[in-house]
């Protein structure tokens, strides 16, 4: 089993830690093509159940689609802040939430739930394996992405199934996340949740029970 330097895992340390879900994007700076095809690259390594592999994406493009994407995305958020009241509203009220406005790629990720790669190992009975290993690649993409200093902000404030329906997906990609790309305006440790108020994190151990 090959093993990494020390050196090498403080830097795989830092790039977790400076990893965030950014809002906030340069758009009079944009993504070369060399750089999103190296982090796209990255889901290929990405785990998935039965090596099915059924990650599969749209690049959202025309000012058309991306019209209805946000579109899409302003009608669910102003539903969602009705679902809250007193602090918790006006802190939602203040969040900035979605970077389609400025993000210069938007992605959308889909799972296949109907493809035949893999031959179903390992998701007969928890066929929702398959979105797990979707949500794998994004990860895998975040952190390339990261590394390369550009910042990604995943926007699940949305209709899935309007999503797919404007993006004309094929029947049975099932959309799992909304991905905006680009250079961030500025870059913090701190998730921006906690800087507003909105949650804090919690320490690991407290989250590990024993049986």
């Amino acid at each position: 089993m090959k093993q990494f330097s020390e050196a090498f895992c403080d830097q795989l340390h830092d790039l977790m830690s400076w990893r965030r879900d950014v809002r906030h994007f340069r758009p009079d700076k944009p993504v070369s093509d060399e750089v999103l095809a190296t982090i796209l690259e990255a889901i290929r390594l990405a785990p998935s159940v039965g090596l099915s592999e059924p990650w599969r994406l749209i690049s959202v493009k025309s000012p058309e689609a991306r019209a209805k994407a946000l579109a899409n995305f302003e009608a669910i958020n102003t539903k969602a802040l009705q679902g809250y009241s007193g602090d918790r509203a006006k802190i939602y009220a203040g969040l900035k939430l979605s970077g389609m406005v400025d993000a210069p790629v938007q992605l959308a990720v889909f799972c296949d739930d109907g493809t035949d790669k893999g031959a179903g190992l390992g998701a007969g009975t928890m066929p929702e394996a398959r979105r797990y290993s979707v949500v794998s690649a994004v990860m895998n993409l975040w952190l390339m992405a990261r590394a390369h200093g550009l910042g990604v902000g995943w926007v699940s404030i949305i209709d899935p199934v309007q999503m797919a329906t404007d993006l004309k997906a094929p029947d049975g990609w099932a959309l799992v996340a909304y991905l905006c790309i680009g250079y961030p305006v500025e870059e913090s440790q701190i998730p921006e949740l906690v800087t507003a108020k909105w949650e804090t994190r919690d320490p690991l151990l407290a989250e590990i029970q024993e049986r």
